[in-house]
């Protein structure tokens, strides 16, 4: 690179896009999904084509390479690059037209592939490819990289789908490509023409072949298709600011039979002989890469073969009939599934395994970079044995999985990119294995390009002659060799630029345990590979079906930027234990400012296909960075809130507290004090805690060996432990009223812990990481008792029992008390089924609507709370997403608009749809305090309920014992 001084002020002066220069935008940028990582000089949103025409002077007269950058969900290493970074998702994204007549549409290439789809399903259409990442990857990427998808057997590559591009090449020149020389840059033509012997004998004949340039379709007898032709070329001859794509028929219904084998040399074996079927999919994976059964038919390795029809029986009967042709191939079990959301549930499973597969069975690290090899379909079965042996042979383990309909295997490998043997074991494998891939008549890439992963190794594939040939094809494209330079051509070599060169070798000293990780929080931040689902536009993308859609990640979704992403907190995580681009370690302000918008809601501890906890990585970095400095206001008032509530309990001043508040100059100036958003009201603390009402009952405070209070004529059943957690205790005693109506009625003796407890919680969740042991500490003393009976511990917040969950465990690793109440800890529901499961609960028969907490969906899963709600005859599903008001973040000062449009998602419209429960409508559900709350101060005043309060009303309505035992059940 040279003359690099004033770039950044003359790229300002040349173009309307933004531009950043910024350490948070480079670092952001210095990775895509890969095992590479370079760190760009800067970043540029263009805006249009005159502004990537503009960059682009600029850049060739100060010799700065340029990159494009879709989703960055690229596996080779191509969205990667040391100059500019060109990001086309920002404003460059529009669907400039769908013509359902001529079945094309005119898209930019920031576009994201299921928004196409989205846009052409009212015309019966949608676009054929479709990768694993439709919903967040982009046209452009998957027009530089030749993209396929599960589809492919039924609706080809994205090359077999453009119609004609727009392009500024190298030289900055606009370029219209279709059929046909016009719109080649000067001198292609005549450079093809005299090399038509070796473009003939070239390229192997196979249909996932995507390495190198595709310069067979420019030959006169295919008809010259410098758009086809384009495709694949991974940025490195021109930039994409226009794309005509053909769209195809969507089946009106859809079916899918999963075929059960042996093994997956036995899938892969059966594969080919399917393709005459003509089915939409043939798609492989084996048993390794499953966490459960998840409705799977027998047998170690499956086919996914799905169906289209104009309805569903003609769908059913071609799934049916695939299945009858395969009875021959060795099929152990099968199953058809015509049902949407049945289907959904097997996809995930398939979609997820780019990120399933980052993690061996034992949690060791499995890495890309022979991620998508591709051999003939009839040969498939034979280079996957070939396969296996040699991993043995180098001593590696990998998981195979894919579109083996096309031939084209995906795997991770856990190579140990960390030490200098590993990286010389990554070289040698990948060298032996392009002779195994190339040996089997195969392509070294086979979907994802060849990038820095494999352009090195091209040679064994297409020999000297036609790789020179490649280079001398980019030199008419871009003569400076601005674009992307060290991709395909002249490439850097494949071990070098590796993403953990700069880590930290010896773990860092840090606050949590990380079990799932080593220990290490430079293993638990490597977690994130960049499959990037957290970038997803809807929640409902990444949560198992039937659980309410997902989670991760809403800070993202309210504002669109990677910084406010799991991927984009992760990745700066990453810089800053690299400590090139962000060079203030746990005082870095960037990492802080990214992770502020951070809701803590654990989403991407449960949708993250590796389980990234960013969540738990934010409590650890606030830890340090303001160990020793004075904290934000917030911190003190909503960290110790605990402090703060059992204060006023104590010295029965809630309701002075709670009038002061009514004084808008003094709830105005402590809003200010405590750090809390101006537009939010201070909830009001109850006069009477659940612990004193509870207590009030009858019971005597317990002695020092007593195990716990219970209450008057408490049945003589199985005991629980309700858990008197600081929102029911002081916020919503109600609550804790309701529960205890409910478990008596159902037979169960109620009793509470001996003194004051407290999960850590909101000392967890502003960094506190100190003061929540002492107090998880204290916590488990008090409950020495409980840890000496059988008694399950029933936490109705649901926030609360994640953290006993989890979060008490992973503080305290070292005292065997933590995992043994963790392990006792149950919601309100479990406990019901596990302990009462003859009692019947009343029936409600109503619809509800609401929200199932981000922690529940997250941590405990919510199959026994959708299971009591079906046997009290409360119907409808929840929504996911998160309320957005999160514990202390929607309260904290600044975090106001973007709490509200994480509500404005799905919770408010779930609710605002609604019948009014007043009017015989549904009932508003909301588990969690926050949830309540949101739903009160920005959703109109809405009293959503836990679904304790909701049974204790129909139970008092029945009669019958609780009715009695469970008095005082009105809201607080």
């Amino acid at each position: 690179m040279s003359d690099l001084g004033g770039v950044e002020e003359e790229l300002r002066a040349a173009v309307r896009g933004e531009v950043d220069f910024s350490v948070t935008a480079r670092a952001l940028n210095t990775m895509d999904a890969s095992n590479y990582r370079r760190v760009p000089l800067g970043v540029l949103a263009p805006r249009d084509a005159d502004d990537v025409t503009a960059a682009l002077a600029v850049c060739r007269e100060r010799g700065v390479p340029v990159v494009a950058r879709g989703a960055g969900t690229s596996i080779a290493g191509q969205a990667t690059g040391t100059g500019l970074v060109l990001d086309f998702t920002r404003h460059m994204n529009r669907i400039v037209s769908v013509d359902a007549e001529s079945r094309t549409a005119v898209v930019q290439p920031g576009v994201i592939c299921d928004q196409l789809r989205t846009a052409a399903a009212p015309h019966g259409l949608t676009f054929g490819p479709d990768p694993s990442t439709h919903n967040r990857c982009t046209l452009g990427g998957m027009i530089g990289n030749n993209s396929c998808g599960s589809h492919s057997v039924a609706w080809g590559t994205t090359a077999d789908n453009v119609s004609s591009l727009s392009v500024v090449s190298g030289a900055g020149v606009k370029l219209a490509l279709g059929r046909g020389w016009a719109g080649a840059p000067d001198g292609l033509r005549p450079l093809v023409e005299g090399g038509l012997e070796l473009l003939r004998t070239g390229f192997p004949e196979l249909p996932r072949r995507i390495s190198g340039y595709a310069l067979d379709a420019l030959l006169p007898e295919r008809g010259v298709d410098l758009a086809r032709a384009f495709c694949g070329s991974e940025g490195t001859l021109g930039l994409v600011t226009e794309a005509v794509v053909r769209l195809v028929d969507a089946p009106r219904a859809r079916a899918l039979a999963v075929l059960g084998y042996a093994d997956e040399s036995a899938a892969a074996e059966a594969a080919a002989g399917l393709l005459p079927y003509g089915p939409l999919t043939v798609e492989g994976m084996a048993a390794d890469l499953v966490r459960g059964a998840r409705g799977l038919p027998r047998g170690g390795a499956w086919l996914f073969v799905e169906t289209g029809g104009e309805s569903a029986g003609e769908a059913r009967a071609r799934a049916e009939s695939i299945v009858k042709g395969a009875a021959a191939g060795g099929v152990v079990d099968s199953v058809v599934v015509t049902d949407p959301a049945g289907q959904r549930v097997l996809w995930r499973v398939r979609e997820d395994a780019s990120g399933t597969a980052t993690r061996m069975p034992d949690g060791s690290e499995a890495w890309p970079g022979w991620e998508d090899c591709a051999v003939p379909p009839a040969r498939l079965g034979a280079y996957l044995r070939d396969f296996r042996g040699l991993l043995a042979e180098h001593g590696l383990r990998g998981t195979p999985y894919g579109h083996f309909g096309d031939g084209c295997i995906h795997v991770r490998i856990d190579f140990d990119l960390m030490s200098d043997d590993g990286v010389r074991r990554f070289r040698r494998f990948s060298e032996d294995l392009a002779e195994v891939v190339v040996a089997h008549g195969g392509s070294l890439s086979g979907e994802h390009g060849d990038g820095q992963a494999r352009a090195e190794l091209l040679p064994k594939m297409y020999g000297a002659d036609l790789v020179r040939f490649f280079e001398r094809v980019k030199g008419v494209w871009d003569p400076a060799d601005l674009l992307n330079p060290g991709m395909l051509v002249r490439p850097a070599p494949l071990d070098s630029n590796l993403r953990f060169a700069p880590l930290p070798r010896e773990p860092v000293d840090v606050a949590f345990g990380y079990p799932h990780d080593g220990g290490d929080f430079s293993a638990a931040v490597r977690r994130c590979v960049g499959v990037a689902k957290c970038r997803t536009s809807s929640a409902g993308s990444g949560g198992s079906a039937g659980s309410g859609g997902g989670v991760m990640c809403p800070s993202f979704r309210a504002t669109g930027e990677e910084e406010h992403s799991t991927r984009g907190r992760a990745r700066l995580l990453h810089e800053m234990l690299a400590g090139e681009v962000v060079t203030d370690g746990w005082r870095s302000e960037e990492v802080r400012d990214a992770l502020d918008l951070c809701l803590s809601c654990k989403g991407c501890r449960s949708d993250c296909p590796v389980g990234v906890d960013m969540a738990t990585y934010k409590a650890e970095f606030l830890h340090h960075h303001y160990e020793g400095r004075r904290r934000p206001a917030a911190h003190y008032a909503m960290g110790w809130l605990p402090v703060w509530l059992r204060l006023a309990d104590r010295t029965r001043t809630a309701g002075v507290a709670n009038a002061l508040m009514r004084v808008g100059v003094l709830a105005s100036l402590a809003k200010r004090v405590g750090g809390i958003a101006p537009e939010r009201e201070i909830p009001r603390v109850a006069g009477e805690s659940f612990r004193r009402w509870f207590g009030g009952r009858g019971a005597s405070e317990a002695s020092e060996t007593s195990e716990t209070s219970g209450g008057p004529g408490a049945p003589g059943g199985p005991t629980v432990v309700l858990w008197p957690d600081t929102f029911t205790d002081h916020l919503s005693p109600a609550v804790g009223r309701a529960a205890v109506r409910v478990l008596e009625d159902a037979g169960l003796r109620v009793v509470v812990p001996p003194g004051e407890v407290c999960c850590g919680l909101t000392y967890v969740s502003t960094g506190q990481l100190d003061r929540a042991r002492t107090v998880m500490r204290r916590t488990l003393d008090r409950m020495g008792p409980l840890l000496d009976s059988e008694a399950p511990l029933v936490v109705l917040e649901p926030s609360c029992a994640a953290a006993l969950k989890t979060d008490l465990v992973e503080l305290l690793g070292d005292d065997a008390r933590a995992a043994e109440l963790a392990s006792r800890v149950r919601t309100f529901a479990e406990a019901l089924e596990e302990l009462a499961p003859e009692w019947s609960p009343p029936r409600i028969e109503r619809p509800v609507v609401g929200q199932t907490h981000c922690h529940q969906h997250a941590v405990l899963g919510d199959g026994a709370e959708r299971r009591l709600r079906e046997k009290a005859g409360l119907e409808g599903e929840l929504s996911g997403g998160c309320c957005g008001l999160a514990g202390n973040f929607g309260f904290e000062a600044g975090h106001y608009e973007v709490s509200v449009a994480c509500a404005e998602e799905q919770l408010l419209p779930a609710v605002r749809g609604a019948v009014p429960e007043a009017d015989g409508g549904a009932v508003v559900l909301a588990d969690g305090f926050s949830c309540r709350t949101q739903l009160l101060q920005v959703g109109g005043g809405v009293r959503g309920r836990h679904l304790a309060e909701v049974l204790a009303e129909g139970v008092a309505g029945r009669g019958g014992p609780g009715a009695t035992r469970g008095r005082g059940v009105s809201s607080s």
